[in-house]
């Protein structure tokens, strides 16, 4: 049988955590960030958003191997995890018997 194992630094959402670190890479603001949040259609309101995008300029989130599909009341997706299984530290395949 085989089983996976996604450390805590990877289970966030893919597209979500590219997007954020391609802005910053890009020299992105606070305000730019904002725009991305908003646009991921994200539940989280104006003062949580906002305390968010500071912490994501001082933290630089990792980047998330999972997909978390809103269009799908907020399920998660694991196709991703599951190719990556091996190539990715933190995304372990584990075999056991």
């Amino acid at each position: 049988m085989n089983s996976l194992f996604v450390s805590k630094e990877q289970t966030a959402d893919f597209q979500t955590t590219t997007g954020l670190r391609q802005i910053l890479e890009n020299q992105g603001n606070k305000d730019d960030i904002l725009a991305f949040l908003e646009e991921r259609r994200l539940p989280i309101e104006e003062i949580s958003a906002s305390a968010l995008a500071d912490e994501i300029l001082a933290n630089p989130p990792e980047v998330g191997y999972l997909t978390v599909s809103n269009a799908l009341q907020w399920r998660l997706q694991y196709g991703r995890v599951i190719e990556m299984a091996g190539s990715i530290a933190g995304v372990e395949r584990l075999k056991y018997q």
